[in-house]
């Protein structure tokens, strides 16, 4: 019997304890996963005061023990500049380079997934970013090729994407993520694997973690940052790559009726790469999809290193033999 995606997503979160890697990162110093430990009165935890990246890596396919990270400089330079909303400095060299060591000293042989978080570790109780320290932690799990299903059926969202004057969107915050587990639960729970979030203007924004493209006439059409979505990684790189193959990009808003009538829709993100849609609703999308397929190998080729010309998007880790 064939398993639906939606089968395939609620089997991949049966896996209540993920393979964390040995070493993790906190307050300043490497040490023993098991033993990187917060109180429970952080104030992170109750407030939602955090910052957060999620980098992908994975062995070269080419070069023994070597370690190959995406766009690793873009996603410093994201936290950090996301750090600036907390009341926090943190410059990307020094994230850089202590990820690096973090990956070092771990050694992974398998693909994982780095999670760098800024959050405030002070033991207050008032919802504050003044007079409150801040710390700076890393941990990695290991991952499969990809994390999310390679095709999704979604539904629209009866939950609403904040607003940028309600929050800074263009930070990557903990606390935007509490809509987006909200409306992916919402979609799951009335069988669907995928949320697709529309904005307060009746725009569509994007999906619960991810960015969202759709293609119409052989035009590549995603929201545009107006639209109170984050500045996706994944997205720049999707648009740079189809730009640089003759593709027509235009970013703007997009009305729910023109996404039920595209020709491809697909979802993106570090975690999930490329996701295609399959249906949203009852509205089913052709079975072809030729520019979502051209897209996501072009981009695995990217990331595994294997085009030349985005070579200065992949950080290589050469581990001990």
């Amino acid at each position: 019997m064939n398993t639906t995606a939606t089968e395939q997503t609620a089997k991949a979160g049966e896996k209540s304890t993920p393979s964390f890697l040995p070493q993790a990162y906190l307050q300043g110093s490497f040490l023993p996963f098991e033993q990187a430990q917060i109180s429970i009165a952080t104030h992170a935890l109750h407030y939602g005061t955090a910052v957060l990246g999620g980098i992908r890596s994975l062995p070269s396919p080419s070069i023994s023990n070597q370690i190959l990270l995406f766009r690793l400089d873009a996603h410093c330079q994201r936290l950090s500049n996301s750090a600036k909303f907390l009341g926090y400095s943190i410059t990307s060299d020094f994230l850089k380079s202590t990820l690096l060591e973090f990956v070092y000293l771990n050694q992974p042989n398998y693909p994982f997934y780095l999670r760098p978080l800024i959050y405030t570790s002070g033991l207050g109780i008032a919802p504050r970013l003044h007079e409150i320290e801040k710390d700076f932690l890393i941990y990695g799990l290991s991952v499969g090729s990809n994390l999310f299903a390679p095709e999704v059926r979604c539904r629209i969202s009866s939950w609403c994407r904040q607003e940028d004057r309600s929050q800074p969107l263009r930070g990557k915050l903990s606390a935007s993520y509490i809509a987006s587990a909200l409306a992916k639960t919402e979609a799951v729970n009335s069988g669907f694997d995928e949320a697709i979030m529309m904005n307060s203007q009746g725009k569509i924004s994007e999906a619960s973690g991810m960015n969202l493209f759709l293609v119409r006439n052989g035009e590549l059409i995603t929201p545009s940052f107006d639209q109170d979505i984050l500045e996706g990684i994944t997205r720049d790189s999707i648009i740079t790559i189809a730009s640089d193959l003759g593709i027509s990009v235009r970013e703007r808003p997009i009305d729910k009726s023109e996404l039920f009538i595209a020709d491809e829709a697909f979802l993106c993100g570090t975690a999930a790469q490329i996701s295609s849609i399959l249906s949203i609703e009852n509205y089913s999308f052709p079975e072809q999809r030729p520019m979502t397929e051209m897209l996501r190998d072009r981009l695995k080729a990217v990331m595994e290193d294997r085009e030349p010309e985005y070579s200065h998007w992949v950080t290589k880790v050469q581990l001990p033999d």
